[in-house]
């Protein structure tokens, strides 16, 4: 049964038919109530005619101009490797559309400010693929923290993969299609597994801490690696002075290990958090200190990756305030992971992300 559409939906066109469009983009477009799957585009032709075969968009192109010279193409969905996410956005934006880009932004301080100029001289819309962002739970606890917890005292939040979450999202992804016609970048972006992991979860954990506690604006870090496992601990503090505490681990030897405590002046957070790919929003339990009562959204809708695309779209066609991470959050995540970067080279000395440059 295909779901109820808006009359009026955002034409959108995928650029990359690999694991990250094949699992959340293409699906999210197909299923949004204001969004429509118009094109896809992949230089593999065995890869886009596969997916095109699938998923059924109005357009199926080889080369990115092509579909982004395509006038009912409003927005694109940049789901290429890293290295490509800046020159892909500057296009789109030049072409006129707006841009929905796979997080992290880009690798380095350099370019994404640089597309930050691309952002404000084209006038349109840039959003950063955080879709934790669109996490019922989170959301419940950001709205908490806003408007009734008070003061903040403290936050603790932590991202620890899991040696078997290949085996459990195996389970539930559809099977990914791989060609070897595929367009990859010059190396192994895996070669380098501190950056490799910083990049695909550390920005995550960054970007959830600045959603719910506001900037980051200096952070110590330790890394320690054994056994094939990298352990990241990270002290943060952010701009109103709380100071914070993170840690990112890939990976731990049980489960799937996510989630964030929040102290506050009149309440206190706790929460749990899922792999995405299991599409259940994080459990969020909301203590009120004015009558010792607790709260959790059940959060039912757990499509974070469509909620994404729905957001994206109410700001275009209706002006809806920007949900989403912007140009700026984009920015800032990875102006944390350099810094945190430098503070682990330097032996765990205090880094200020506005002093940093260079790449993850």
């Amino acid at each position: 049964m295909m779901p109820q559409k808006d009359q009026t939906r955002l034409r959108i066109g995928v650029l990359g038919c690999g694991p990250i469009a094949q699992a959340a983009h293409f699906e999210s477009c197909v299923k949004a109530r204001n969004a429509d799957l118009h094109a896809i585009c992949d230089v593999a032709d065995d890869l886009r005619q596969r997916m095109a075969a699938t998923y059924a968009p109005e357009k199926s192109y080889a080369d990115y101009g092509e579909m982004l010279a395509d006038p009912k193409v409003d927005a694109v969905i940049v789901a290429t490797s890293d290295s490509f996410h800046v020159s892909a956005c500057e296009m789109a934006l030049a072409a006129g559309k707006h841009v929905l880009c796979e997080k992290p932004l880009g690798v380095s301080i350099e370019e994404v400010e640089r597309l930050r100029a691309s952002v404000v001289q084209s006038g349109k819309i840039l959003q950063v693929g955080h879709m934790k962002r669109f996490d019922a739970g989170i959301q419940a606890a950001k709205a908490f923290i806003d408007t009734e917890m008070g003061q903040h005292l403290a936050f603790k939040g932590w991202y620890c993969d899991s040696t078997h979450r290949y085996a459990m999202t195996d389970a539930v992804q559809p099977t990914i299609i791989t060609s070897a016609k595929a367009r990859k970048p010059a190396g192994d972006p895996k070669a380098n597994r501190r950056q490799y992991y910083m990049l695909a979860h550390g920005s995550h954990l960054l970007d959830t801490a600045r959603f719910l506690f506001g900037p980051i604006e200096t952070v110590e870090a330790r890394l320690t690696e054994r056994f094939g496992a990298y352990c990241w601990f990270i002290t943060v503090v952010f701009a109103d002075g709380t100071v914070g505490h993170l840690d990112l681990t890939v990976a731990v030897r049980m489960d799937w290990h996510e989630g964030f405590q929040i102290y506050g002046e009149k309440g206190s957070i706790l929460g749990k958090t899922y792999n995405p790919w299991y599409y259940k929003s994080s459990d969020v339990d909301i203590f009120r200190e004015a009558d010792g009562s607790s709260q959790r959204v059940l959060g039912a809708d757990g499509h974070f990756y469509r909620r994404q695309i729905e957001a994206l779209a109410d700001v275009v066609l209706k002006g809806a305030p920007m949900t989403g991470a912007d140009v700026e959050d984009g920015i800032a995540s990875v102006r944390g992971m350099i810094a945190i970067a430098r503070s682990v080279e330097s032996g765990g000395r205090a880094v200020r992300l506005a002093d940093v440059d260079g790449a993850v």
